[in-house]
């Protein structure tokens, strides 16, 4: 099984990387902040890889952080999240992010995740809430938790609804915020994320 991977950035996908090690190509499938967080094409990159091996394929998820690796085997657990809608969450909220809307059961948060909807953020909050306290990971400031929170629930919501009124999907809208989000920072106001999403989605 393979648990960790070295060598150099070979391409990037919408949902992937292919890590050359060693003249082997690896594809690696990753959320949009992983994927936002890599060196250029052609820059040495170490991912932690989480190995799933089923009757017809071997697929490896990559991570920046043992806390993105933790939390992705965690919501992994949950009835109804599968590899995708995993990744999916960790690119719209970081690891502890997603432990402070589970201990304060803010469904909104976690709906704000492509592939999430309110039927399946409440299974997550249910499932998890008695587990929050032993995921270990750093909470965010009170200051810090109601930014993100705010930004969550304003600026990234309008943005998401602005670019599905001018005809894009609720997964395009998703995909080009949080890459909105991750670009511009978590600060960021809702112009600015539409502009952002809207030269994404002219790509």
């Amino acid at each position: 099984m393979i648990a960790k991977l070295t060598g150099i950035v070979d391409s990037i996908g919408d949902d992937f990387v292919v890590v050359d090690v060693s003249g082997v190509g690896y594809l690696v499938f990753a959320s949009g902040r992983t994927l936002d967080a890599l060196p250029s094409v052609g820059d040495p990159v170490s991912l932690l890889i989480e190995t799933h091996i089923r009757e017809d394929h071997i697929h490896l998820f990559g991570f920046m952080e043992a806390q993105e690796r933790e939390m992705y085997k965690i919501l992994l657990g949950v009835q109804g999240v599968g590899a995708k809608v995993g990744l999916g969450i960790l690119g719209a909220l970081s690891p502890s992010a997603i432990q402070t809307a589970i201990a304060s059961g803010d469904k909104a948060a976690i709906t704000l995740a492509p592939g999430v909807g309110p039927k399946l953020a409440v299974r997550i909050l249910t499932e998890l809430k008695d587990k929050v306290g032993s995921f270990g990971f750093e909470m965010p400031s009170h200051s810090n938790t109601s930014s993100e929170a705010s930004v969550a629930s304003s600026d990234f919501s309008d943005a998401v609804s602005a670019l599905q009124n001018l005809g894009y999907t609720t997964s395009e809208a998703h995909t080009a915020v949080i890459k909105g989000q991750n670009g511009l920072g978590s600060d960021a106001k809702v112009e600015a994320l539409i502009g952002f999403g809207l030269k994404e989605l002219s790509k």
